[in-house]
């Protein structure tokens, strides 16, 4: 596949990216690189500058698995103050970034620069979202896939530090490959206090990543309720993140755009262990009591009388599932 040769579209590979990992941004500049943007999500929010370059194989005699950046165009990177600075490369060939570690790479970068990272690595990002590897002079390379641009961001320093330490590098290297393997005791011990909420966070996103990766793969990508695609599709859980009792099996998960997701979550509508999808007439009424109810008939209609279920018997809602979160929203079907 060709490389791209725009930074404009490198720089909207890493756009499309913060907002498929559920963020959004706001440009502080346009068609200039590096590039600079507001960050944010759930009141958290971070100035970023992003420098970008394709990688592409080292060449010549280098080794099969050598992939780089050929750092061109600047003699010197600018650490962005008091936020967060990302030099990355765009493998288009796979579709994954890398990132290195800006501090490492400070002063004059002299004649044709490059920064290195493996090959399995990467590929390893792409089946799982993320993956560390450790160049020999002890600089962490980040590999991660797009939908864990929001997370690399926001935790970037706290991870090529944890690369730099033996013992969280290999912790890191088990939590690419599952992090199931990997629990809050095993961060504890292995990571250093200020590293621990980073590790922690990254663990719980890898698992979020795998989850929504199965549920959107298994309906095809279509909201369940209204069968569009657009990006705009969440893996949801029906049984809560917060109840005791749920998983993150593909079962206890439904693709849903963000507005059925949301009436989802708001007890507008639901659907019972047959599918059906059934509305909640009084809190419509207590949606036109308060002058809310505007849109309401276009959107009753839109819906059919079924969710739209994978082909795969076993990516089939579990009725145990249902059931319970339909009682904790106060339905029972």
């Amino acid at each position: 596949m060709a490389r791209l040769t725009r930074k404009t579209d490198l720089l909207f590979r890493f756009e499309e990216a913060i907002r498929s990992s559920g963020w959004n941004l706001l440009y502080l500049t346009q068609g200039a690189h590096p590039a600079r943007y507001r960050i944010y999500r759930d009141g958290r929010s971070m100035t970023t500058k992003v420098y970008i370059w394709n990688i592409s194989h080292g060449g010549g005699t280098r080794s099969e698995s050598e992939y780089r950046i050929q750092v061109t165009g600047i003699d010197h990177f600018e650490p962005e103050p008091e936020g967060r600075t990302l030099v990355l490369g765009w493998w288009e060939d796979v579709g994954v970034f890398a990132g290195w570690d800006v501090r490492q790479h400070l002063g004059t970068l002299g004649s044709s620069p490059s920064m290195q990272v493996e090959e399995s690595a990467l590929r390893q990002a792409l089946l799982t979202g993320f993956a560390p590897y450790v160049k020999s002079n002890g600089e962490t390379a980040i590999a991660f896939r797009p939908d864990f641009a929001g997370t690399y961001v926001e935790h970037l320093k706290a991870l090529h530090d944890s690369g730099t330490v033996h013992e969280e590098a290999q912790l890191l290297a088990k939590l690419s490959k599952d992090p199931d393997d990997v629990d809050d005791q095993d961060i504890q011990d292995d990571v250093a206090a200020p590293r621990q909420y980073a590790v922690q966070e990254t663990r719980r996103a890898l698992r979020a990543l795998d989850f929504s990766s199965r549920v959107l793969s298994a309906y095809g990508h279509r909201c369940a309720m209204c069968g569009i695609q657009l990006r705009l599709i969440d893996g949801a859980h029906i049984l809560p993140v917060a109840h005791a009792d749920s998983t993150d099996q593909t079962s206890n998960g439904i693709a849903l755009c963000a507005l059925h997701h949301r009436a989802y979550d708001r007890s507008l509508i639901a659907f019972d262990e047959k599918f059906k999808i059934h509305f909640n007439m009084e809190r419509f009424k207590i949606l036109k009591d308060a002058d809310r109810i505007e849109g309401f008939e276009a959107f009753r209609d839109s819906l059919p009388q079924y969710i739209d279920i994978p082909p795969n018997g076993r990516d089939h809602p579990d009725p145990n599932y249902i059931n319970k979160a339909n009682r904790i929203r106060g339905w029972y079907l």
